[in-house]
């Protein structure tokens, strides 16, 4: 199994570890102390020698931060955490805030003592999160503290060792471009920004510059890296030699020159002094602006020049991709089928994420199940109500009558990686939780059949997911899609559909569709394909070419949860259509037991049958 269900061993309760941290800032002539949940290479994932945030508050999401003052601790979280922050932290000691609405600088604005000494370190916070938090402190006439050791691994005695894991090589027949003609379009971004150099410090660009992955991280194919590129030489790839075989060191020295990832300081400052180098200000660590500063060069704010590229797939990784959805889809379809088949409270959320999990590997062929793309979020009930919610022994509970089910899972293979949501009714559904699942596929539906102009934004086509569920006085507190990569990580930016998401949608890019509804304390509903951005193409009578989705997800969505009387027409026709699509893609690929529950659950829908017989 690529994922464990153990429950922590020991809850962080009480404040043992805040006043050892206290002890710290006290040694240091704080006041404030600023824990965010990163690492020094701003994973999402972190390895476990970075869950400082997890190992403080108990806080185990993957998007957070602390601030910790003499007195208060407090907890920033997103709209997919809420619910889940609370419970694992003890509210005795911790309060939780927004960290979309109330970010930790607009709250040190207006609860940090009048000339705090506010510590940070200087790895963990990128140029633009730097940037706010010295407006924070002058504005409380306050002093921001770059520190030279972290606070928290000073206090942590069992920290885990820095992740050594080997790499390998991401073969041609799967990355479809070689490093070489990827550095063509590096080299040409440092020449648009009149630059020296450019520190890569995402390991997805990392590893998908150089075609390799690694396993630094959990389901996340990526090894721990910097990488610098220069505009008169090779690039340098900075890494832990441990992780290198000779075969992948053969194959990285006829692109790069290797240096240990120990020399990263050293390096970037003798290529600094009268440099122009870029960083990007979302992603670098302030430390490595304050490398090339101190040594006499010129930090160019800019974006990371393999970011945009990486994400808009070429024809190797689009065609790889889709046939990862088809032997995924053929999983998660199995899985269904063995699900309804299962009585209702005879099995548990441990249960069943462990059986889809077994139907991948089975299904994998000669493409092995490299990982899961993150932890399977199997929830049912209340706790298909938590976003982002991940089942343990503690929290596991049967699969009831009357009740829904929602499971988000995905797949790592060397073609592609793949993300789905399917929401499943155990036993009769009732009529409430048809309307709200029948709003949710109303909005997915959207932006399946979005037609767009060049130059559209996910921003600009948010709202699409999102009307059905606001017509009836209701809304879901993540993003509509993020970007997803090629044996990459799950979550790719820059491309989102979300209420932030600025980046021009390009054709290539591969994106999740998946609106939701969440009733505390009794179920969540989300549907989630993902979806390829198309090239332009003609619409019969318009007056311009226009840009749409492919979906590449396979699976069928419970038609038990459809009432078809609020589907119009063209949202009809669609639901049909992909069904038949979904059929006609993997009868072939299924057990003939799977083929007859396959037929039923594609069967079309017409609107004059009443839900409760659909």
């Amino acid at each position: 199994m690529f994922q464990n269900f153990s429950a922590p061993e020991k809850p962080v309760t009480g404040n043992s570890r805040l006043q050892a941290l206290r002890n710290q800032m006290e040694q240091h002539s704080l006041d404030t102390l600023v824990v965010p949940h990163a690492d020094e290479q701003r994973n999402e994932y972190l390895p476990a020698s970075a869950e400082r945030l997890a190992w403080l508050s108990g806080f185990t999401g993957s998007a957070g931060e602390a601030v910790i003052t003499k007195n208060e601790a407090v907890i920033f979280v997103d709209g997919r955490y809420t619910l889940q922050s609370a419970q694992q932290t003890d509210a005795e000691f911790w309060t939780v805030e927004s960290l979309i609405e109330t970010p930790s600088h607009k709250w040190l604005r207006h609860n940090a003592i009048p000339g705090a000494r506010i510590g940070f370190d200087p790895w963990l916070h990128t140029l633009n999160e730097v940037k706010n938090l010295k407006a924070a402190a002058k504005e409380i006439d306050g002093e921001l503290i770059a520190l030279k050791n972290n606070l928290v691994d000073a206090v942590w005695t069992d920290r885990p060792a820095l992740p050594s894991e080997p790499v390998s090589i991401h073969d041609f027949t799967y990355a479809g471009k070689p490093t070489r003609k990827k550095l063509e379009a590096m080299q040409a971004a440092m020449v648009s920004e009149n630059a020296n150099a450019c520190v890569l410090s995402d390991p997805s660009s990392v590893c998908w510059l150089f075609n390799i992955r690694g396993h630094d991280v959990a389901h996340t194919p990526i090894t721990l890296a910097h990488a610098i590129l220069r505009d008169d030489k090779e690039p340098i790839l900075l890494i832990d030699s441990k992780k290198l075989d000779i075969e992948v060191k053969a194959f990285l020295t006829q692109v790069c020159e290797l240096r240990d990832a120990s020399e990263l300081t050293e390096t970037l400052a003798s290529l600094s002094p009268n440099s122009r180098i870029i960083l990007d200000p979302n992603l670098a660590a302030y430390a490595l602006h304050s490398i090339i500063e101190d040594a006499g060069g010129t930090v160019v704010s800019a974006s990371d020049p393999a970011r945009l590229p990486r994400a808009i797939k070429n024809k190797t990784e689009i065609d790889g991709t889709r046939n990862a959805h088809l032997r995924d889809g053929a999983a998660v379809t199995s899985f269904l089928a063995w699900l309804d088949q299962q009585s209702s409270g005879s099995v548990d959320e441990i249960t069943v994420a462990k059986k889809l999990e077994q139907m991948r590997t089975d299904m994998a062929g000669n493409m092995p199940l490299r990982d899961i793309s993150f932890d399977t979020i199997s929830g049912s009930g209340p706790n298909g109500a938590i976003v982002h919610y991940r089942v343990d022994e503690s929290t596991n509970r049967k699969l009831q009558e009357g009740e829904l089910y929602l499971c988000d899972s995905g797949a790592q293979h060397d073609d592609g990686t793949t993300d789905i949501t399917r929401t499943v009714a155990i036993g009769e559904p009732s009529n409430d939780q048809r309307k709200m699942f029948t709003l949710v596929l109303k909005g997915h539906i959207g932006i399946a059949l979005a037609r767009f102009p060049k130059g559209t934004r996910g921003v600009d086509i948010d709202v699409l997911a999102r009307m059905p569920l606001w017509q009836h006085g209701a809304d879901y507190a993540h993003g509509t899609g993020h970007g997803v990569g090629s044996y990459l990580s799950v979550h790719e930016g820059p491309q989102s559909i979300s209420k932030r998401g600025m980046q021009e949608l390009l054709p290539g890019m591969i994106i999740s569709n998946e609106p939701g509804y969440y009733r505390t304390g009794e179920f969540g509903i989300r549907i989630e394909n993902l979806v390829l951005v198309r090239e332009e193409m003609d619409i019969a009578g318009g007056d311009q070419l226009m840009l749409g989705f492919e979906t590449l997800t396979l699976a069928p969505i419970d038609q038990r949860l459809i009432d078809p009387t609020m589907l119009t027409d063209d949202e009809l026709h669609w639901l049909n259509a992909y069904h038949g699509h979904v059929r006609r893609q993997l009868e072939p690929l299924v057990e003939d037991r799977v083929v007859n529950w396959l037929r039923s659950a594609t069967e079309p829908m017409v609107q004059n049958l009443p839900a409760a017989s659909a």
